[in-house]
Formats: C-alpha cells, structure tokens, sequence
C-alpha cells in the first residue's frame, strides 16, 4: 500500500494529488493508493483519501503502507524512514502557492545526499521514480538527538 500524506499547514499541493491519480490512471500505480490531503483543493479520482487524520489514524496507515509518498517536511520523512517505509519526497513550491519558500528543495537535498530517500526534484519525474523505488537501496536512518543532547548537557554544566 502507498500512504500520501501532505501535512497538516495551510499550503495545498493539488499537484501531487493530480498526478497520483495519473499514473494510477495510466497503470504505472496499481497498488492501493490512500492520501491524507490536507488543505489541498483538489478531489482525489482513483484513491482514498481523507483531508486530515488524527495521530492514531495517520500512525495506522504508516504501519499498514510499504511506501510513503510525501511532501518534504522532515517530520513526516523521518517519522516513515524510522519506520523503515521506503519514502519518495517532492517539494512544495512558492511558485504554485504551495509554500512560503523553496526550503523543502534544501531539506530534500539533504536527505537525498544521506541516502535516506528517493527525492523527486520534478514532478513530472514521478513515475519514474516509483517504478525503480523496489531496486533502490536506502541507508538506515540513524539520530543523532542523543548526541545534540550530550552536547547541551556538557555545556550546561560548565556554566
């Protein structure tokens, strides 16, 4: 099963959801599609979905998904990569109102470099990006929160 999950902020990406429902149109997608729209406008033809899901809802399709297909929030990637969910990333963009910025491009790059994830700078690259997702080999994430803390806690007791 794919899990599309586009957040919870204000910011619609109606082009995502058009272009899934493409390819599931064309048959590159044949497996069970569900999305979590968010603000987005636009009405899903040929998947499931529901505009917003609580955190037990959210946390059962990550469980119950292989892939994840997501916007670039980082809550959202690291959450499915520690999931070991094979994550495809696309960024929301300022010039089709779907964020303030362009900092998801950034963020993608660096998880991309990481080799956490398959980023999809080009929509339009979608496709293609899925139907070679199953040969792709990810590295295991691995935080780095106990070392951030370590470090605070060292500072704090010199102070």
């Amino acid at each position: 099963m794919i899990f599309v999950t586009l957040g919870s902020q204000k910011f619609q990406f109606d082009r995502l959801l058009k272009e899934i429902d493409s390819l599931i149109e064309k048959g590159v997608i044949k497996e069970e599609v569900f999305a979590q729209t968010g603000a987005s406008t636009y009405t899903p033809v040929n998947f499931k979905y529901k505009n917003f899901l609580d955190r037990e809802e959210f946390a059962s399709y990550i469980d119950k998904c292989d892939t994840v297909i997501t916007h670039g929030g980082t809550g959202v990637i690291i959450g499915a990569v520690k999931k070991k969910k094979k994550v495809i990333a696309i960024p929301r963009l300022s010039k089709f109102n779907e964020h303030v910025d362009d900092h998801q491009i950034e963020l993608l790059r660096q998880f991309d470099e990481l080799n956490i994830i398959c980023a999809c700078y080009e929509l339009s690259e979608l496709g293609e990006k899925y139907m070679q997702l199953g040969n792709m080999e990810f590295k295991e994430y691995v935080s780095n929160t106990q070392t951030i803390i370590d470090s605070i806690e060292e500072y704090l007791n010199t102070l």
